[in-house]
């Protein structure tokens, strides 16, 4: 259960704070017109994919860990 809450922890609740959110405000200043905002752009989708794939996975695996250490108690 507490290795369930690490991974949860971990891999979605920081990995959002540390990397999803800063690049959502990074996003939201950018102005369209702006030079670099095509870049800018393509920077956000390509990194912003991959840390909602790891805070998916993070969250799948601390899913399976919480199923098994409540199976394991008795559950």
């Amino acid at each position: 259960m507490i290795t369930g809450a690490a991974v949860y922890l971990i891999g979605s609740v920081l990995v959002t704070i540390a990397f999803n959110v800063p690049m959502n405000n990074a996003l939201a200043s950018a102005e369209p017109e702006m030079a670099g905002a095509d870049a800018l752009w393509q920077n956000y989708l390509r990194n912003w994919t991959y840390w909602n794939h790891v805070r998916t996975l993070a969250s799948l695996i601390s899913t399976a860990l919480f199923i098994i250490g409540y199976a394991s108690h008795g559950g």
